[in-house]
C-alpha cells in the first residue's frame, strides 16, 4: 500500500527553498521564477522560511500581503508549498526589546543580536512570540489549496547557558532522578573528588568555569539540551495543530547532529525530513557516499516510511572547506540515491541565488545570471524529468530484515569517557564499517535502536553499545531468545543509563549469558599497530585500535588472537541462546571478519539483495515496493563505467521502456527498473 506526504499531492515533490522577500522590490521576477519552476520541472516551493522580519516589522504589525501573492502564484502555476515557520531568525525588535530571548554563551557572555539560531528556546517571551505568528499563519494558509504540509523553524541546535536554561536543567534533573538528591549522588557517582550536591539548588550546567569532570553531569546536560529543543518544537507544533491538525508536520535535520536525539526528537513528527551536503568528488569519496546512504536509511526508519529529502545542494555548497562543483550527472545521481532508500522528494537549497550576505555563492537552482541557460538548471530539469517518468514510485516503501543501532545517549557517553582511544572512540566510523558491508550486496537496511521493537529483524548488528539500560538488556535478550541473530562488538554493556560501570563483570548481567562470554580487560593499541587474528579456518584478519581479552562461558570460539601476550584467547564467538544466537567480535578491525560472517548470514537466513549477483566496489542496488509492485534502482558510484551487470531477471527500465536482464551504467549513474508483471 502506498503511503504519500499529502493524499491530494500523490506526487514526487521537487523544488526547494524559496526566498521571494529577498525580491519583494523587483516583483517580475517573482513571475520569472514560475515560468522557471514550471521549465525545471519542479513542483514545489518551501517558502516563509527566514521571513518573521519581513511579516512582523514591528511588534504586533503582521504583514501577509508577499506571502499571499506568493502562495497564490505558486498554486497558480501548478505548484504546491510547504510553508515553513519563521521561528529559525528572528527579526531585530524582538532581541532589543526582550533581550532574554538571546542565548548565553558556556563562558556566562550575553550574545549580540545577528547571525540565526541566536535565540533561547527556554525562553517564555520566545515560545510565545512563536506561538503568536504561527497561529497566524496556521489560520490564514492552513486551508489554502497549495500548503501541503508545514516546515517547523530551520535545522533547530545549539545549547544556551542562560539563567533561564539553568533554572530548567534543574527542574529536569530533579525530575529525573524522582526529586531524591541522592539518588542523583548515586548515579552522578559525586563522592568521587568529594563533589556531593546537598540540594538540587546545587546543580548548575558543565562548565569549564566549574564542573566537567561528573560524567552523569554532562550526560544530563546534552539529555536536556536535546529535550528542551524538542520542547520548543512541540510547542510549535501545538501552535500550529490548534488550527490545522490535519496538515503534516516536519523539521530539516541534520544527519546525525550531535545536540539533538532525533529518535526523540522525529516522535513530535508526522514526517521526516533532512538536509543533505555529501562533498562530492573528494579523496574521501567513498566514506561520503557511505555516510550519506547510512543516513538517508535512517530518515527513512526514523518515521517507517516515506521521508523527504528537504535541501541538497545544485552545483554546489560555498561553506566546505573546498567547494567543488558537482560533475555533469551528478545531480541526478544525489537526488535518485534518496529516492532509492524512500524520499518522496528532491529539494534543493536554494531556488534562487542570494544577492549579498553569506550565500550568495551557494548553489542554487537559478544562478545570478538568471535565465534557464546553465548548466545546474538544466541539470536539476533533468533530474525533474526523470522524477516524472518514475512517478508511481511516490509513496512505496522499504522492506529491511536487517538493523543497524545507532544511540545518541552511547555516543555521548562514549565522547565522554576517559579511556580506550581518549578522544575519538570511531563510534560513527565503526557503524559505517558495518553498514559498508550490507550496502555493498544490496542488502537493505534500517536503522533502529535497543529501545525499539526488534522482532520484525532476522538480524540486528549493534556495534559498540557500551551502554545499555535494563529496558536494553532485555530487549537484546528476549530478541535472541526468540530466535534473532545479534552481532555486537568489543564495549558492550559496560556502562548504565548514567554512565555508571555495572558491577559483576562485563557485559552486563545476563548479556554475559546471552552473549556466552565475559570481558576482563580491553587493549588500546597506537595507530599503525595491529594484532593478528586466525579464524577456526585459518584465515587470517588485522585487528586494530581495541582488543578486548575475553573468557567464552559457553560461546564456541570462531577466531583467536595469534599475536601480543594474549595470544590464544577468544577473539570472535557465537553463542546459542534459546532459538537465536548472539556473535561477539572482540576487536575493531576494516570489517573483513564481518564480511565473511554476513556470507554465512545470508545463505542461512535467506537475506534478500536487490542484484543476486556479486557487485562491482562502489555498486549497489535499493528496491522498494508496495505489495504488488517492486522497483530496482542500480547505482554505480565506483568512478567507472559498469557494462552488462547482470540484474538476475528481466525488468523494465522506467524512462527507456527497454526490457533486459542486464544493465550498463556510466560512471555516477543510477537506472530505475520496474518488475514485470
Amino acid at each position: 500500500m502506498k503511503k504519500y506526504i499529502n493524499e491530494k499531492f500523490p506526487h514526487f515533490l521537487h523544488g526547494g527553498d524559496y526566498n521571494p522577500e529577498q525580491w519583494i522590490n523587483t516583483k517580475e521576477i517573482w513571475d520569472e521564477d514560475m515560468r522557471l519552476m514550471n521549465l525545471a520541472n519542479c513542483n514545489e516551493m518551501t517558502v516563509g522560511i527566514f521571513s518573521w522580519a519581513t511579516i512582523e516589522p514591528e511588534e504586533g504589525v503582521f504583514d501577509f500581503s508577499f506571502l499571499d501573492e506568493i502562495i497564490d502564484k505558486v498554486y497558480a502555476a501548478g505548484g504546491r508549498v510547504i510553508l515553513a515557520t519563521p521561528s529559525g531568525a528572528r527579526p531585530r525588535w524582538l532581541a532589543e526589546k526582550y533581550p532574554e530571548v538571546l542565548r548565553v554563551t558556556e563562558m556566562g557572555e550575553k550574545k549580540k543580536y545577528g547571525g540565526r539560531h541566536n535565540h533561547c528556546y527556554t525562553s517564555p517571551v520566545y515560545r510565545e512570540k512563536v506561538r503568536i505568528i504561527n497561529t497566524k499563519l496556521a489560520e490564514r494558509y492552513g486551508k489554502h489549496p497549495a500548503v501541503i504540509a508545514w516546515h517547523l523553524s530551520n535545522e533547530y541546535g545549539g545549547v544556551c547557558y542562560c539563567p533561564l536554561c539553568e533554572a530548567a536543567f534543574k527542574k529536569f534533573v530533579a525530575k529525573r532522578y524522582h526529586n531524591d538528591i541522592n539518588e542523583l549522588n548515586t548515579q552522578w557517582w559525586s563522592t568521587f573528588w568529594s563533589h556531593n550536591y546537598r540540594s538540587f539548588d546545587d546543580v548548575e550546567f558543565p562548565s569549564p568555569l566549574g564542573e566537567k569532570s561528573i560524567h552523569g553531569l554532562t550526560l544530563d546536560f546534552k539529555r536536556f539540551t536535546s529535550y528542551q529543543t524538542t520542547d520548543f518544537m512541540k510547542s510549535e507544533i501545538a501552535a500550529i495543530k490548534a488550527v490545522c491538525p490535519d496538515l503534516p508536520v516536519t523539521t530539516n535535520m541534520m544527519g546525525f547532529y550531535d545536540t539533538i536525539n532525533y529518535w526523540e526528537m522525529g516522535e513530535e513528527l508526522d514526517i521526516a525530513s533532512w538536509d543533505s551536503y555529501p562533498q562530492w568528488h573528494s579523496p574521501n569519496h567513498e566514506t561520503q557516499i557511505i555516510s550519506t546512504a547510512l543516513c538517508h536509511d535512517f530518515y527513512r526508519s526514523l518515521k517507517g516510511r516515506s521521508y523527504l529529502l528537504m535541501e541538497s545542494a545544485p552545483g554546489l555548497v560555498n561553506w566546505h572547506e573546498y567547494n567543488k562543483l558537482k560533475r555533469p550527472g551528478v545531480d541526478r545521481v544525489n537526488g535518485l540515491m534518496a529516492i532509492a532508500h524512500g524520499s518522496d522528494s528532491v529539494q534543493y537549497f536554494q531556488w534562487r541565488k542570494s544577492r549579498g550576505s553569506s550565500e550568495k555563492f551557494h548553489g542554487a537552482v537559478v544562478d545570478h545570471e538568471g535565465t534557464e541557460n546553465t548548466r545546474v538548471f538544466n541539470e536539476v530539469k533533468k533530474t525533474g524529468a526523470t522524477l516524472k517518468a518514475i512517478d508511481e514510485i511516490c509513496g512505496t516503501g522499504v522492506v529491511s530484515r536487517v538493523a543497524i543501532v545507532y544511540d545518541w545517549e552511547n555516543r555521548w557517553a562514549l565522547q565522554d569517557a576517559q579511556g580506550f582511544q581518549r578522544r575519538e572512540k570511531k563510534y560513527t566510523d565503526t557503524l559505517r564499517t558495518y553498514y559498508k558491508k550490507l550496502w555493498s550486496r544490496g542488502i537493505s537496511v534500517d536503522i533502529t535502536n535497543l529501545h525499539r521493537d526488534l522482532s520484525k529483524y532476522d538480524l540486528v548488528i549493534a556495534p559498540m553499545q557500551y551502554m545499555v539500560d535494563e529496558e536494553s538488556i532485555s530487549n537484546i535478550e528476549a530478541y535472541v531468545r526468540n530466535g534473532g541473530i545479534f552481532y555486537t562488538t568489543y564495549m558492550l554493556g559496560m556502562v548504565n543509563e548514567n554512565d555508571l560501570c555495572y558491577l559483576g563483570g562485563f557485559p552486563a548481567k545476563n548479556l554475559k549469558d546471552v552473549f556466552g562470554i565475559w570481558n576482563e580487560e580491553i587493549d588500546t593499541l597506537y595507530p599503525g599497530e595491529t594484532v593478528k587474528i586466525v579464524g577456526a579456518d585459518g584465515k587470517e584478519y588485522s585487528a586494530v585500535d581495541n582488543c578486548e581479552l575475553i573468557h567464552a562461558r559457553g560461546a564456541k570460539v570462531l577466531a583467536e588472537y595469534a599475536s601480543e601476550f594474549y595470544a590464544g584467547r577468544p577473539a570472535l564467538t557465537v553463542n546459542e541462546y534459546g532459538k537465536g544466537k548472539a556473535y561477539y567480535q572482540a576487536f575493531r578491525d576494516d570489517g573483513s571478519v564481518w564480511a565473511d560472517i554476513l556470507d554465512t548470514l545470508v545463505s542461512t537466513l535467506g537475506l534478500e539483495e536487490a542484484i543476486p549477483t556479486p557487485l562491482p566496489n562502489m555498486v549497489t542496488a535499493h528496491i522498494r515496493e508496495d505489495g504488488e509492485n517492486r522497483y530496482l534502482f542500480v547505482e554505480n558510484y565506483s568512478g567507472t563505467e559498469i557494462s552488462g551487470l547482470s540484474l538476475g531477471k528481466e525488468w523494465k527500465d522506467m524512462e527507456s521502456g527497454e526490457i533486459s536482464n542486464k544493465v550498463d551504467l556510466k560512471d555516477f549513474d543510477i537506472k530505475i527498473f520496474k518488475n514485470l508483471l
